[in-house]
This record gives C-alpha cells, structure tokens and sequence, in this order.
C-alpha cells in the first residue's frame, strides 16, 4: 500500500520527516519497503503557457511553440506532439532541466530552428505509462482550464510530485491498512494523536432508491453486507486535478469522475465500491448468486471469462454485471454518455473472493481488500461519502435513502485482559496506566473491572479477537526494542548437516573442484524443454496458474536448464563453459498422480574449449571422453562399493546416438552421459555442448566403500604390451574385463593406449593394443611368472572372442 504523506498530513499532524516516520513505523511492526520521491532527480520543470503557434516551415508535424513562463521574453520551443494547441497550460523543461531517465534538456536546433527546451508529457517527467490518462497517452500534458497554477512555478507541487509516498509492506493480518484512513490511525498511534476525518454530509432528494432498483440476495454468506446508492442526472467528466492526484499517486489510472470517486473511497476507507450504469441493467433488479456453469462474463479489462458455479457474481435478470468483489462488467460500465448510477459498497464471502481470483488469474485492488477483510463499521460511511463526492464533481442528484439488501452485525468484540497478565507474557513492568494510555491512542475503549481491563476493539480493527492480540498491541507501542532481552534456558544443542545434507554439499563441493560453475536455474520450463532428456516416458506436471508460457511445467531434468544458461552466456560472447546444478526434479508414474516425487539430481553441461592454446599445446576442443573422465572422477569421490559401467544407448532422442551412454553402478542404471544431438544443438543455437546427468539419490543409497591403507611396493614392475584385432562390435570394457579377469593375482594395471582401424587392417575389424603392469608385492617377478600370466591372456583373448594377436 502506497501510503501519500501529503494525504496522510490531512488527517494528523506529521512532526517528524517521512523518512522518520518510516523508521519508527518499520519498528512499530509495519515494514516501509520503500520511500518514493516522484521529484527526485527532475530540475528545472515549470508551468508555461503557449501563446502563440505555427506550423514548421520545413517539417509536416512539427510545430513552432510561443511558450511564456513568466520571463521577459516567450520561449520558442519546437514540439512535435499531436494535441498541441496555443492556449494551453503545459508542463515545460527549461535549457539545463533533467528530465526522467536522467536526460538533460538543452537549447537545439530542428530542422534550421532554435527550440529553447521542451513541452513535456507526464512519461517524460517520470509517470508510468499504466497510470497516464488516455487523453494524455500519446501527447504532452495539458492542465485543466480551472487549475489555479501559476506561469514559470515549479509544476511538482501542481502534479503532487512534491509528495513524499511510504511504501507500506503489509502483513496478511494488517489489511485495516489498506486504506489511507486505516494508515492515519496506525501512524497516528505512534505519535500520540487522534486523526481527524471528513465525514458526508449528504443531500438528497425525496425520490426514494428503493422505487429504482431492488437488490436480491440468494444466500445471505454470500455477501453479509451489501448497501447501493442510486444518483441520477450525473455529468460525466474528467476528474479535479486534486482527485487525480491522489489516484496516480497511488498507481492508479485517472479515468472519469464517477470512476475516480469509487476508486478514491477504496484507497480512503480500504472499502472497494462499483457504480453500475443503471440505465444499462435489464430490469430494475441486481441478484448476487453463484454463477451457472459456463456462463461468460466480460469484463472492464475486455477479457470474457467462463465461470464456474463456485464464482459469485452480482447479475440483473439477462446477464452478470460484475465479478462480486473483483472487477465490474463491460456491459455496465460508465461511460461518457451515462446518467444514472448505482454504487454498491459491500463485504462479501472472502474465501469466493479469493478463489474466484485465484481461478481466472484476476486480481484487483478490489480483491486485495476483500479476501483481506473490510471494515464493517464503515460500509455505509464509505457508500455516502462517495455519493456526496458524485453530487459535487458530477452535479448528480442522490435519490433518497440507501438499500440496504444485507447487514452484518456491528457489535465490536470485548476482550478481557490484565496488565499482570501482559507483563508475565512480555517479562516487561508496565503499569496499568500506560497499557490504558497505549490502548487510548490506538483508539480502544477501556473500563476498568477491579484489576481486569475490559477492552472493546474497534470494527476497524477486525484482526483482533484473542488476549494474545491486545498483548502484541502493548509490545508494538511500548516498543520492541524495550522488552528485556535473556538468554534461553535449557540444553542446547549443537547443529550440524546430516548425512543427506553432507552428501549433497560434498557433491557440489566436487564439481567446484573440477572447475564446474554452479549455476541455478527455474524449476518451471516448456513443455518441450520439461519432456526432454528422458529416458523414459515422462507424465509431466502442469501448474495452475504459471507467470508465463515459459514457465508451465515442472522441469523433469536438470540438463534443459544448464542449456538454457549455457545459449545466455554464449549469446554474450562467453564460449568456454563448464555449468553444473545440484537441485531437484519432479516426477509422476503417470497422470493418474497429484503430487510428483522430488529427486535430488545432479546435471553438467560443457562447452567450447577445455584448454586453451598457448605456446606449448593446441586449443582442446570438449569431447565425449573428457566430460567422461570428469563424471568417473566425481563417482570415484563418492567412495561407494559399487562398479561403474557405461552402457551405449540411443533412448534420449537429444543425445548424439553414437556418443550417449547409460551410467550404472552395480548393474543399476544412475544417469547417462551424452554428447547434444546436432539437430537439437541447431535447433537451440548452441555449439557442440557434452551434457550428463546423475541421480544423486540412487547412488547415497549405495553401500559406502572403506578405504585401506597399502604402502607403496617395494619391488619393482613388470610392463608388457599386447595388440590385438578384433571385431569392431567388440568393445573396450569386454577386452578389459577379459585381461582382467585371466591375467592372474600380479596383473595390477591395464591401460589402453592405441586404436587403429584402416590401412593393413580388415574391414570391420580393428586393431587395439594394451599397455599391461604385472607387480608383486612381496617378491621381485620373474621372467616365467609374467610370460605364464600373459600367455593366459593371449589364449582367453582367442578363446572368447576369436582375437588375433598381433
């Protein structure tokens, strides 16, 4: 809630600076997010007054502004905005003004003609674009005809952007400050003072409103407050400067003086109002009810929602006027050519509110309040005062007497409380006649019963219904920074990381270590990107209500994302990149499934160059076999008994079929392991990227390995190499496990060191050679022992898989 010191000080008396008061308000329990300025940084802007205007000789839509600012002589200012007019007031940047965005404004030439400044528009001294009026969207601002400025003054006070505006962060169960009346009793709390508020004085006719229009309620939870007003003979017009101040100070849209009222009352009172066009209701009766299922409704933004019979609405005989509590119709809406409305003002069933909000992804300051709760007490108030505001700014006539269609109880809630109490709770020493003084300034009405304060609250204040309630009060206006501070009793006791923690920090820790990045990326993707990388079928999750069409679906792998980051980094020049991310994915056996399972899994992604060139070596461009080496590494830091294998695969449609492979442990499949497909790279815009992915919950739950310690041998070892031809579909891992498996107890290393395929060697065959370590222990090898273990190996290698030895 934007709060407006200028509209505040109109209730109480501010005897600090705004800044102050938004320190004090921070440590009285309501956080002051921001302190906006809507000045600061702008120089030099004045009123002026175009006297005189010609068309540029040498231009179709410029034109040639005499503009006087109460100099000795006019300013020629060239301006190209298309409501321009001699007789306007506007607002003008002097030579040497900053304008918004920092932009300095100086004396120029356009087109062969001096131009000494610049005839602004609102967005050019720094109002947003959503809150500028549609007359003044696409020109420069004009002031009314009736505004009392003065020529060559600063315009900041005219505009109200000499306001200090507080950026209240509200708290759920503070909604009674959504309302600048609401904010005027909480800051007036602090200082010790009574605000002091304008109530209506309405005038009416003697036509009574009950003989225009009758109001029908289906189910009294529905709406257990709902009061209208009907005016007729209304003159449509643009708001007073003063009232559109207050509107766009507090980001809202000037948009008419009808619609402006209602959205003035809401910002004043924190009670949202709707005015209908009467005249544009079928019949002479509103009925709040449920909505019939697949009923549409268009609304003021121009969108047509298909309701469901759990939204309410407020309907006449042939259609839905409104979204109770919400946002109003098209088919009612005021426009220039209405003379006859209806204001309603009234509290209806939050949890409808909310959820009808929530379903059609609508939400309005309207609903804000509502779902949030309202002040009972002043619905009639807020209903009247608005009416008396039409009467003056639209020269309405207000027909006689409200309908009131509902009406909650209005009896505030007693609370019993001691200050013994109170003190016991806060371990503080207040005496009963400050709790009575700080109840005093929040507005409360005591009487005191012996030593009990029975306490009546105020409707305003409808989050306070408990004991514990009117405690938290006393501690907010005593201060918080007074209650005594002691250290806990009891046995303490020391925190620390879990196994599941650990493992998950040492794993990230790993992949610092082999020069990884860690990257985080959003757990909500496309649909695309979602499904991609899987092995199997994956049933995807899709949220409700997403921020974007970017961000529909729980990520189902890591890899989419990194790749995501990698095509950001490379569109901004950066091409070597190792990224990894350690965070989870959610996943669903099928559709039938509400809630999909987290896992815990860990992703790298690398591209470019793994080392540079320099005077000693080539640029090493990424491969399969490099981020392999990195993946083997990051297992081996696991420390689990369990032997890793690679399994080729072409099940994941993104990975280059000839460069992908299954990661198993034990036989048990834990991620995979690929070069991107060229296609899918294509299609990205990415360059050749190696991706994998590990399940980092499979593999914690593997059983750990214990490390022995073995000193280094004292005898030496014995090398031999061996090459051999063999198919081409016969792979390392077969050739090694054999050597393994028949080179006896001494074989302690087998190391790959040549493949070849082609000149000297058979189709489909190829030739691969070993570089095998024989070492004892105990004893020095010998010639006989060694020659014994590898003829083993030459005859196993033969035997199984027909291998020549070469």
């Amino acid at each position: 809630m934007k709060i407006s010191t200028n509209w505040l000080s109109e209730y109480l008396n501010l005897p600090e600076t705004p800044e102050q008061i938004a320190d004090r308000e921070t440590v009285t329990g309501i956080e002051v997010d921001e302190i906006i300025k809507p000045s600061a940084g702008l120089k030099k802007i004045v009123v002026g007054k175009i006297t005189a205007l010609t068309p540029h000789p040498d231009s179709d839509h410029l034109n040639v502004c005499q503009v006087d600012v109460n100099e000795a002589q006019p300013l020629q200012i060239i301006c190209g905005a298309p409501n321009v007019a001699a007789g306007q007031t506007v607002i003008v940047a002097l030579p040497g003004a900053r304008i918004a965005h920092n932009q300095k404004i100086k004396r120029s030439k356009m087109r062969g003609l001096e131009s000494q400044g610049m005839i602004c528009s609102l967005q050019e001294i720094g109002f947003e674009e959503t809150i500028v009026p549609e007359k003044f969207k696409n020109g420069i601002y004009v002031f009314p005809a009736d505004a009392e400025v003065q020529l060559g003054a600063s315009v900041f006070s005219y505009l109200g952007m000499d306001d200090t505006i507080l950026d209240f962060d509200i708290t759920p169960n503070r909604a009674d400050t959504l309302g600048m009346r609401g904010a005027a009793w909480e800051v007036a709390a602090m200082y010790d003072q009574k605000p002091h508020f304008p109530h209506p004085q309405l005038s009416e006719i003697e036509s009574p409103t009950a003989d225009r229009l009758q109001v029908n309620i289906t189910d009294p939870t529905l709406a257990p407050t709902y009061r209208m007003r009907v005016l007729q003979n209304v003159q449509i017009q643009p708001s007073p400067l003063w009232l559109q101040i207050h509107l766009w100070n507090n980001g809202i849209k000037p948009i008419n003086n009808v619609v402006d009222i209602t959205n003035y009352i809401t910002l004043d009172y924190g009670h949202p109002l709707h005015a209908f066009d009467l005249d544009k209701l079928k019949g002479n009766e509103l009925q709040i009810r449920l909505a019939h299922p697949q009923e549409e409704f268009t609304a003021l933004n121009g969108q047509t929602y298909q309701l469901t019979d759990q939204d309410m609405v407020i309907a006449d005989r042939q259609q839905v006027a409104a979204l109770a509590g919400i946002m109003g119709g098209q088919a009612t809406k005021i426009t220039a050519d209405t003379k006859t409305i209806a204001i309603e003002a009234a509290v209806f069933d939050p949890v409808k509110v909310r959820k009808t909000a929530q379903r059609h992804n609508l939400r309005t300051e309207a609903s804000l309040r509502c779902e949030k709760g309202i002040d009972l007490s002043a619905t009639a108030e807020a209903l009247d005062m608005a009416a008396q505001l039409v009467t003056q700014l639209a020269q309405a006539q207000a027909l006689k007497d409200q309908i009131v269609a509902a009406q909650a109880p209005l009896d505030p809630p007693v609370i019993n409380i001691t200050t013994e109490r109170i003190n016991h709770v806060l371990g503080t020493k207040i005496s009963q006649a400050q709790v009575l003084s700080i109840f005093k300034r929040l507005g409360f009405k005591t009487q005191l019963q012996g030593e009990e304060i029975a306490v009546t609250v105020p409707l305003r204040r409808w989050d306070i219904s408990l004991e514990a309630d009117l405690i938290e009060e006393v501690a907010r206006l005593y201060g918080f920074d007074k209650l005594p501070s002691t250290l806990p009793v009891g046995a303490q006791t020391i925190g620390g990381y879990n196994s599941h923690q650990k493992f998950l920090r040492q794993a990230r820790y790993n992949m610092r270590a082999l020069g990884y990045d860690e990257v985080i990326s959003y757990a909500l993707t496309t649909q695309e990107k979602a499904a991609a990388f899987s092995i199997e079928e994956q049933s995807l999750t899709k949220v409700s209500w997403p921020m974007s069409h970017e961000h529909e679906y729980l990520r189902s792998n890591l890899v989419s994302g990194l790749l995501d980051d990698i095509l950001y980094n490379v569109a901004r020049k950066q091409t070597n990149l190792a990224f990894f991310e350690q965070g989870r994915i959610f996943s669903k056996a099928n559709a039938k499934v509400v809630r999909p399972q987290e896992i815990e899994y860990l992703a790298g992604a690398v591209t470019g160059n793994i080392e540079e060139q320099n005077w000693q070596n080539r640029a090493q461009k990424v491969d399969f076999f490099a981020v392999k080496g990195d993946v083997e590494q990051l297992l081996a830091s696991f420390n689990k008994q369990a032997a890793v294998s690679y399994q080729a695969t072409t099940a994941i449609p993104q990975l280059h079929p000839g460069q992908a492979a299954l990661i198993l442990m034990n036989q048990q499949e834990v991620g995979f392991i690929g070069t991107v497909h060229p296609s899918y790279a294509q299609k990205l815009g990415l360059p050749q990227t190696v991706v994998f992915q590990l399940n980092l919950e499979k593999i914690e739950h593997l059983t750990a390995k214990s490390n022995v310690y073995v000193p280094a041998a004292k005898f030496p070892a014995v090398t031999r190499d061996i090459a051999v031809l063999v198919p081409q579909s016969v792979t390392h891992a077969q050739l090694q496990d054999i050597i393994q498996q028949s080179g006896g107890p001494y074989l302690i290393k087998v190391q790959l060191f040549d493949i070849y395929e082609g000149k000297n060697i058979k189709s489909g065959y190829k030739s691969v050679a070993y570089n095998l370590t024989f070492q004892n222990r105990d004893a020095t090898l010998t010639d006989v022992i060694v020659n014994e273990n590898f003829e083993n190996i030459e005859q196993a290698l033969q035997e199984q898989i027909d291998a020549e030895i070469r």
